[in-house]
C-alpha cells in the first residue's frame, strides 16, 4: 500500500471526472424512446429474442398478440418474450400496446474460481455478532430468496440431522427457471452463496476443527430460485420470472431479502431496462434487493481504471449495490483493502452513484458443491483439509470451496440484511440507509496492488465511486436506532454537472433522483469549496436538516462528508492514475470501449481474472 500526495495530479484527475460526469449526463438523452439503443446497433436482419413491455393499459397476464402467435415464446410479468428480427422489433415498438422493447440479454454469475497462491482463510464475518460459532438467532423468521444456480443441500444447511431440522428445513422452497435443468445446483455458485448467507458451519464446528466456517445469518430460511445454468449463465427473462415468483411467495415464506449475485453490462437506462424495472417492483413490494456491483474493476486499467463498470441490475438507484473488499486474511479492519476487480461507478448513461457499500468478497470459504462445474474446473480452489481440520484423516473429503468476487460480497451483505431484519422491522429504504450510514468510513487515501501472477499494478482510489458509503459494519447497524421516515426513498443519488466554479471548472453535484423525496440534497461534490471537504457533500437541509450527510453527529452527519474529518484521506481527491482516460469518456474514441457506443465484446459480468489476494 502506498499513498500519493501529488496535488497537481489530483487536480488533473478531478477535471477528468468532471468531464466524464458531464458527458454521462448528456449520454442519457440517447436512452429516450421505446426501443433499447442496443437493438438499433444490430443488423436489421439478425434474429433476436426481445422482451416487450406492455403499456399500463394492457393488464398484466392478459394474453397479447402484439408479437404474433409464431413469435411469442412466453408471457412475462408485464410483458412478453418474443423472437424476431431486429428490424421487426424496432417496428413493433410502434404498436400502441407496447411501452418498450429490449434485448433478452445474457447474465452471468459475479463470482469466479481462479488459481490461488494462498489458502489463508479470509474473514467473512462483518460483525463480532457473527464471529466464532454460528449464531442461529441471526436472521430468524427472515426468508432470503437466492436467485442463482440453485442450492445443493449438505449438513451446513440442515443442521445436525435432528427431527427439528427435517420439520423446519433451512431451504424451504426450490424452483428452477432454467429449461431442461431441475432445481439441483450444477454450477456450484448458488450453493456457495447460500453458505455465505446462512451456512451453520456443521461441517467445521467443534474441537476437531481450526475454523468454524459459517454464514452471516444461520437463522434465516432460504428460497432457492434457480436461474443460472450449468455454465453459470442466465437471461433477463429467466431472472425476471424468478424475481416475480419471489414477490408472489413473499407472504408465504416471509421473503424479506433477494440476493442477486449476477449481472451483465448496462445497455440502456434503468428507467426502461426490464430487469431494473423488476427489481424495483420487488423493492416496492417490501423486499430488500441486494445486487453485485460486478467484477469489471480491472477493465481499461490505463484509461478508465475500471470506473463506469457497474452492471445491471446493480445500476438501479433503489437496490443495495455491493462492491468487494479484501480482508487480507485478518479479523482486523485496519488492513483491509479494496479488490482490484470490484466494479466502480458512476453508472453508464444515468450516472447513478454506485456502489452503495462494500463488503468482504475475496477468497471466501463457503460450501462446496461436489461435481459442480466450478469445482471440477478449478479443483485447486477446494479448501485444503489442513487449513481448517486439526488432524485430517485418510479419505476425509473437504466440504468447502473458495470463490472471489462481488457475488461473495453480495452474499455477505444479504446475510447482514437478514440479521438486521431479524432484529427489527424496517422497510427496504430504511435498511439501505441504515447500512450506508453505519458503514465504516475509515479508508486509506489510495493503495497500489500488484498481481503476483502477471506483475500488473493497479492504483485504487477510495472515492465515492469505488467504496460508496463505506465498508459494511453489521455491529454498528444492529446497534443503531437511526432511521428515515417509512415513506422516504433512499435511492442512490445522481452525479451531474453544475455551473462553473471560481476556478472556471465545472462543479459536479450529487443530487436527488427524479423519484426521490429530497434525501440527498444538491450541494456540489467536486468543485470549488466542496471537494470532499469540510462543509457538505450530500448537501444541506438533508434528512435531518443537518449541514452534511453520512457523518457521525445527528442522523446523517455534521459538517463532513463521510465522517468528522477529511473525507478519503488528507489533501487528496482521487489520487493517481487516469480515471476516465484522455479526451473521451470510457476510452480513447468512444463512450464505451472502442469504436462503439456500448462496446464490441465487453462482458463485465463474467468476471475478470481475479488473482488470489487481489
Amino acid at each position: 500500500m502506498r499513498l500519493f500526495p501529488n496535488q497537481y495530479y489530483f487536480q488533473r484527475v478531478r477535471r477528468a471526472v468532471r468531464t466524464a460526469v458531464a458527458l454521462l449526463a448528456t449520454a442519457t438523452a440517447a436512452f429516450c424512446g421505446t426501443v433499447s439503443p442496443q437493438l438499433s446497433a444490430l443488423d436489421p436482419n439478425q434474429s433476436v429474442q426481445v422482451i416487450v413491455q406492455h403499456t399500463p393499459s394492457l393488464l398484466g397476464g392478459l394474453i397479447s398478440t402484439v408479437c404474433g402467435a409464431l413469435d411469442l415464446l412466453q408471457l412475462l410479468p408485464g410483458g412478453e418474450l418474443c423472437s424476431m428480427t431486429a428490424a421487426d422489433a424496432i417496428n413493433l415498438a410502434q404498436n400502441p400496446l407496447v411501452a418498450h422493447v429490449s434485448v433478452n440479454n445474457i447474465l452471468q454469475a459475479t463470482g469466479t474460481a481462479v488459481p490461488l497462491y494462498d489458502y489463508t482463510p479470509q474473514t467473512l464475518q462483518p460483525a463480532s455478532a457473527t464471529a466464532g460459532s454460528a449464531n442461529p438467532k441471526l436472521g430468524q423468521n427472515v426468508g432470503v430468496a437466492i436467485i442463482d444456480s440453485g442450492i445443493q443441500i449438505n449438513q451446513d444447511l440442515i443442521g445436525n440431522g435432528s427431527l427439528l431440522d427435517f420439520l423446519f428445513p433451512q431451504v424451504v422452497y426450490a424452483q428452477s427457471f432454467v429449461p431442461g435443468e431441475g432445481v439441483d445446483d450444477y454450477y456450484g455458485h448458488g450453493t456457495h452463496i447460500a453458505g455465505i448467507i446462512a451456512g451453520n458451519g456443521a461441517n467445521s464446528s467443534g474441537p476437531a476443527y481450526l475454523h468454524d466456517i459459517h454464514g452471516i445469518a444461520p437463522g434465516a430460511h432460504l428460497i432457492s430460485l434457480k436461474v443460472l445454468d450449468v455454465n453459470g449463465e442466465s437471461t433477463d427473462a429467466e431472472v425476471i420470472q424468478a424475481i416475480d415468483q419471489a414477490i408472489q411467495l413473499k407472504d408465504l415464506y416471509g421473503i424479506k431479502v433477494i440476493n442477486l449475485s449476477l449481472g451483465r453490462p448496462v445497455y440502456e437506462s434503468y428507467t426502461t431496462d426490464p430487469l431494473c424495472q423488476e427489481v424495483e417492483k420487488a423493492w416496492l413490494n417490501g423486499i430488500t434487493v441486494v445486487v453485485a456491483a460486478g467484477n469489471g474493476g480491472r477493465d481499461n486499467p490505463t484509461t478508465t481504471q475500471g470506473y463506469g463498470t457497474i452492471g445491471s441490475p446493480g445500476n438501479d438507484p433503489l437496490v443495495l449495490t455491493v462492491g468487494a473488499m479484501n480482508t487480507e486474511g485478518t479479523p482486523q479492519r485496519g488492513d483491509d483493502l479494496m479488490t482490484t476487480y470490484s466494479s466502480k461507478g458512476p453508472t453508464v448513461g444515468d450516472a447513478i452513484v454506485k456502489p452503495d457499500i462494500v463488503a468482504p468478497g475475496n477468497r471466501i470459504f463457503s460450501i462446496l458443491d461436489p461435481n459442480a462445474t466450478l469445482e471440477t474446473a478449478e479443483p485447486q480452489n477446494v479448501v485444503p483439509l489442513a487449513s481448517y481440520v486439526v488432524s485430517p484423516g485418510a479419505g476425509q473429503v473437504s466440504n468447502y470451496f473458495i470463490l472471489n468476487g462481488t457475488s461473495m460480497a453480495t452474499g455477505v451483505a444479504s446475510g447482514a440484511v437478514a440479521a438486521l431484519l431479524g432484529n427489527q422491522n424496517l422497510t427496504p429504504d430504511q435498511v439501505k440507509a441504515r447500512l450506508m450510514k453505519t458503514a465504516t468510513k475509515n479508508f486509506p487515501q489510495s493503495s497500489v496492488i500488484t498481481d503476483p501472477t502477471t506483475g500488473q499494478t493497479f492504483n485504487i482510489q477510495y472515492d465515492i465511486f469505488t467504496v460508496g458509503a463505506g465498508y459494511l459494519d453489521l455491529d454498528a447497524a444492529l446497534a443503531s436506532q437511526d432511521t428515515i421516515p417509512a415513506g422516504m426513498n433512499a435511492a442512490s443519488p445522481v452525479a451531474s454537472p453544475g455551473s462553473p466554479g471560481a476556478d472556471g471548472q465545472t462543479q459536479v453535484y450529487v443530487a436527488n433522483n427524479p423519484s426521490d423525496a429530497g434525501v440527498w440534497g444538491t450541494a456540489p461534490v467536486w468543485g470549488t469549496g466542496a471537494v470532499w471537504g469540510t462543509t457538505a457533500v450530500w448537501g444541506a437541509s438533508v434528512w435531518t436538516g443537518d449541514s452534511g450527510a453520512w457523518g457521525s453527529s445527528a442522523v446523517w452527519g455534521n459538517g463532513a462528508v463521510w465522517g468528522t474529518g477529511a473525507v478519503w484521506g488528507t489533501g487528496a481527491v482521487w489520487g493517481t492514475g487516469a480515471v476516465w482516460g484522455t479526451g473521451a469518456v470510457w476510452g480513447t474514441t468512444a463512450v464505451w470501449g472502442v469504436g462503439a457506443v456500448w462496446g464490441t465484446s465487453t462482458d463485465m459480468a463474467a468476471g475478470d481474472p481475479v488473482q488470489g489476494n487481489q
